[in-house]
């Protein structure tokens, strides 16, 4: 099997999105606490889509024959201040995921890794989806910071037929 930098550094972003993954399942824990299941759910699944991306790694580094290791991640954080505390956690996350994408497709281009670009590819135009999304939710509930119900009626609107993006990478054990 071998190693490469790029090979590495997708270890790295694995605990990455595994990460995330938790601090999603935080966030949703918290808004589930406060009685706000559109928030709750909309974290919920952002969890599961984190997750998702880390098995996509995973299964491109068993296709390529690279080592594969399943790393540690810190602690999400579970104390938040207010309704909008959250979602600005999530809209920094999701901006530094953008840099680490950014940063796994220059080191793939760095290599020489043609495959390994063309797979950073999907992340690149997912992570400027997410980094929408999650600018608008942030203006959204700051907005209704208070009276949070406004953002649940926001996502009962919005959040209709979201469906699978049929060009995504595969995922180590199919997605949930």
């Amino acid at each position: 099997m071998s190693k490469t930098a790029f090979a590495e550094k997708l270890t790295e972003q694995v605990a990455n999105e595994f990460g995330a993954h938790q601090q999603y399942v935080a966030i949703a824990v918290y808004y589930d606490a406060e009685a706000l299941p559109r928030l709750a759910t909309f974290f919920y699944s952002q969890a599961v889509e984190e997750r998702n991306h880390a098995m996509m790694i995973v299964q491109y580094l068993l296709d390529a024959d690279h080592d594969v290791r399943i790393p540690g991640v810190a602690v999400p954080n579970v104390g938040f201040e207010d309704v909008v505390a959250p979602v600005a956690l999530a809209l920094e996350q999701e901006k530094r995921v953008t840099e680490q994408i950014n940063a796994l497709a220059a080191a793939a281009r760095e290599e020489g890794d043609y495959a390994g670009e063309q797979f950073m590819q999907w992340f690149i135009k997912e992570q400027v989806e997410e980094v929408s999304t999650m600018s608008d939710l942030l203006k959204v509930v700051g907005r209704a910071k208070d009276n949070p119900l406004l953002a649940e009626e926001y996502l009962a609107r919005e959040s209709a037929g979201s469906e699978a993006d049929p060009t995504a990478p595969a995922a180590a054990g199919g997605t949930i």
